[in-house]
């Protein structure tokens, strides 16, 4: 079967995005993996948290600046650039992690670096693909991204956490040079064109058309998201070795063991909404409330292969509406002219819950004990529930 032009030029984006956005996620996930081995080595779990809180923060805001960027500079530029910054980063923070303030500050830079990718990249794949096209590319990176927490756990459990930051680092830098040169590949043989703004542009109704596009109710749903795929997760590993008490090791493989199956979540999330005839609305309320569900069960069963099944099952429900929102809802933003604006604003959002819910998280497993951190992450889900309620508009009447 002989492909067209538009399905060659999809997958040949859709593939440099998926590596790309790979390599980002391995760099994201470094940390959460290498905990248990930091915790062995005497590091205590208030400076990872502060360590992995201020990446988030630096990572947010990043995607709030880099997001407003994107919509003017080209993607290759931005990509390229935020690649090769985390990478080189990535080098330095294993000799300075000794240095708090230091090791701080080189970490967070690392996640400002990583914030340079995700909002341009969605903007160049929505504005250069049909729609379907364009869920099936986001489908690929968004796979991509829980295939990097798998990857991470698997380097942790084979190597020293030093030559884990210096291989991740080499694929990053590799990476700022692929993108680089294949995008201007691309703009010679007309794959890529860029839709940018100026200083002239006039961008206050395409911002007021986002709330018509229920971009309110999506920035709760990305801040809610952003706290379980990423807090929760980030905590997983230590939840399995304190809470289910199994050792360090077997910890740190069962975690990459349960980053594999939550790859399946961008798979299912789109195989459910095009089930439910497109309905973007339901599905991610439907896929809220087994989380719900699941978490619960979490909370009442405490037998360890039963209660780590319960937490993976709840995580993957949640993540398949966080699935929906960036493969699904971002893309679809493409007639407003600020896909990497929204994008960048929700992913804002994501971070900056995700960076409050971590330093809480960390103390909370002490004070609280993990099983009422288990009630807190139900409830945080419950209120999920409740604001994606579907509704319809009453329409108006003469």
């Amino acid at each position: 079967m002989k492909l067209s032009f538009n399905a060659k030029k999809a997958i040949k984006i859709g593939a440099l995005c998926a590596v790309s956005y790979f390599a980002v996620y391995i760099a994201r996930n470094l940390l959460s993996a290498i905990t248990p081995a930091l915790l062995e080595e005497g590091y205590t779990e208030s400076f990872i948290a502060r360590l992995s809180s201020l990446f988030f923060i630096a990572y947010a805001c990043g995607q709030l600046i880099n997001g407003t960027i994107g919509d003017r500079i080209k993607a290759k530029y931005m990509l390229s650039f935020g690649l090769f910054l985390a990478g080189t980063l990535s080098i330095v923070f294993p000799f300075v992690i000794n240095n708090v303030f230091v090791s701080i500050v080189v970490y967070a830079l690392t996640g400002f670096g990583l914030s340079m990718i995700y909002a341009p990249m969605t903007k160049v794949v929505s504005e250069n693909n049909e729609p379907f096209l364009t869920t099936r590319i986001s489908l690929g990176y968004t796979f991509a991204s829980f295939f990097g927490s798998p990857m991470a756990g698997l380097l942790a459990t084979f190597f020293a956490w030093q030559t884990v930051f210096y291989l991740s680092s080499a694929f990053l830098i590799i990476m700022a040079i692929v993108v680089l040169t294949l995008f201007f590949s691309f703009e010679r043989k007309g794959l890529v064109v860029y839709n940018l703004q100026t200083k002239t542009t006039s961008t206050a109704k395409n911002y007021g058309i986002l709330f018509k596009r229920q971009i309110i109710k999506f920035s709760f749903v990305s801040m809610i998201t952003g706290i379980v795929r990423t807090s929760v997760v980030f905590w997983l590993p230590t939840y399995i070795n304190k809470y289910l008490n199994f050792s360090v090791e077997t910890s740190t493989l069962i975690f990459t063991i349960v980053s594999l199956l939550l790859c399946s979540a961008a798979f299912l999330a789109v195989f459910v909404y095009e089930k439910l005839h497109n309905n973007l609305n339901f599905s991610v309320f439907l896929f809220f409330s087994f989380s719900a569900v699941a978490f619960l069960l979490t909370f009442l069963v405490k037998i360890p292969i039963l209660n780590l099944t319960f937490i993976v099952l709840a995580i993957i429900c949640s993540n398949c509406s966080s699935s929906l929102m960036w493969s699904v809802y971002c893309p679809s933003l493409r007639d407003t002219g600020v896909v990497s604006s929204a994008t960048g604003y929700l992913d804002f959002l994501s971070y900056m819950a995700a960076a409050g819910a971590n330093v809480f998280f960390a103390d909370a497993s002490t004070t609280l004990g993990w099983k009422n951190l288990i009630l807190v992450w139900l409830a945080i889900i419950v209120v999920a529930v409740i604001i994606t309620i579907p509704y319809k508009r009453k329409k108006a009447t003469d």
